[in-house]
């Protein structure tokens, strides 16, 4: 059974289309990255799976139930952490846990403790003076500690110091190493995210424009640097796999995707010239799923609808 599955998802907010025809799937026990621009409609997905906000058309399942039908039992199951969470300001950390805590069977007090000391929290701080960290900091703390199935992290990173994301990351790891859990986390911190996330699902407009494995995503893309033995390379490539180029007659740098050793090899012989290829970071690969050239559908589920959308 998938943990999420999102079928023809649209949401209209007036004149802004915040998802378009969104299809997404996420099996049990995997950690997904979802990633895309400001106002990709990244939030407003999670918060369907959630029931917080419900589909102008599709249907969204969360756990095998509608989400505009989740019940009690299956929010236990549920872990959330919110970009804006909105917490009770006049409340110290210690009474917030305290009363979050009282609405889960399996809140587990010494993974709590564990937690506010990993995550140096303050429980005697007030709510309110916290800084926008240690509040993402504390909503980890509530969304974890009941050992939910399903944890969803809305860019739980954003506020974070370089040290206190490692930490967050290693939290990520540990929670997926020691629960039977699957996590999607939202961020736009893509190089601390890349070495854990399983799976990649990136939108573009309220669209899904990749929604593959995440090696097989870093795979399909690659930079050319490309040497002339004849000191006549063009100013453009028409091969489609082609993304972008630059350099000059001698030499060039490409970013390609989807090539084969095949077609290297003939794409060096047309050009009398030397490749050598090197991997990209999920990082670099980001711009290419979101830029204006060319955003294409990967997956599946994806390639069916490219055409439609198209």
């Amino acid at each position: 059974m998938n943990m999420i599955e999102l079928q023809g998802v649209t949401k209209r907010f007036q004149d802004t289309m915040a998802l378009a025809d969104v299809t997404v799937a996420v099996p049990r026990n995997a950690i997904v990255g979802l990633i895309g621009r400001n106002g990709s409609g990244k939030s407003t997905l999670l918060r369907h799976v959630t029931g917080l906000l419900l589909p102008d058309s599709g249907t969204c399942v969360t756990l095998g139930v509608p989400a505009d039908r989740l019940g009690r039992a299956e929010l236990a199951r549920i872990g959330a952490v919110d970009q804006h969470a909105g917490f009770v300001e006049w409340m110290r950390a210690e009474q917030l846990i305290r009363y979050v805590s009282s609405f889960y069977e399996r809140w587990d007090g010494e993974l709590e403790r564990a937690l506010m000391d990993m995550l140096e929290v303050n429980p005697s701080a007030r709510v309110g003076a916290l800084s926008p960290g240690n509040v993402q900091r504390l909503a980890l703390v509530l969304a974890v500690c009941h050992h939910p199935e399903l944890l969803l992290l809305d860019e739980p990173l954003s506020d974070l110091d370089p040290v206190a994301r490692q930490t967050v990351i290693r939290l990520v790891l540990e929670r997926f190493s020691s629960d039977d859990i699957t996590i999607v986390i939202s961020s736009h911190m893509l190089r601390d995210i890349e070495p854990v996330v399983s799976r990649i699902v990136c939108l573009h407009h309220g669209r899904v424009v990749a929604d593959e494995d995440s090696d097989a995503l870093r795979e399909s893309f690659a930079e050319w640097l490309v040497t002339s033995r004849a000191g006549g390379l063009p100013d453009s490539y028409a091969e489609p796999f082609v993304l972008s180029a630059q350099g000059d007659g001698h030499r060039a740098r490409l970013l390609v995707r989807d090539t084969s050793p095949a077609e290297a090899a003939r794409f060096e012989a047309a050009h009398n010239a030397a490749i050598e290829a090197r991997p990209l970071t999920l990082e670099q690969i980001f711009p290419l799923l979101t830029g204006p050239a060319r955003p294409r559908a990967a997956g599946p589920a994806a390639e069916a609808r490219t055409g439609a959308r198209r």
